[in-house]
């Protein structure tokens, strides 16, 4: 049985951007990351080892978003390439990085990029 484990809503404070005040002062981010495995034995066992445990996940995205780039379309190739490298048990990673009020002249809540990588 295949399934999802997903976290959404991940909160930082991170110094991505192409401009300088952006790099200096930071901008606050929301990401969500789903990625499907098999955890058909970890539901039949009630055991962690069976499925991808959400807070390696977690420590994942958190390490690539203390780390400054200019975008977060590498930000997010990134994180994926991680999961993909780090959980052996991931078949797909779908991923979505939000600026929340980017600089771009005029109002708006949030820019997104967003990814998907099958193994």
């Amino acid at each position: 049985m295949t399934g999802r484990v997903a976290l959404e809503g991940l909160a930082f404070h991170a110094y991505h951007g192409v401009y300088a005040h952006e790099q200096n002062t930071g901008n606050n981010f929301e990401v969500d990351i789903a990625v499907e495995t098999d955890f058909s034995l970890a539901a039949l066992n009630d055991d962690l080892n069976g499925t991808v445990d959400y807070e390696v996940l977690y420590r994942i995205v958190k390490d690539e978003m203390e780390k400054p780039s200019r975008l977060i379309e590498t930000v997010a190739e990134k994180i994926v390439h991680d999961v993909l490298q780090q959980l052996p048990a991931v078949i797909k990673v779908e991923l979505t990085i939000a600026k929340l009020t980017p600089p771009i002249g005029g109002k708006c809540r949030r820019a997104l990029v967003s990814i998907a990588k099958k193994r």
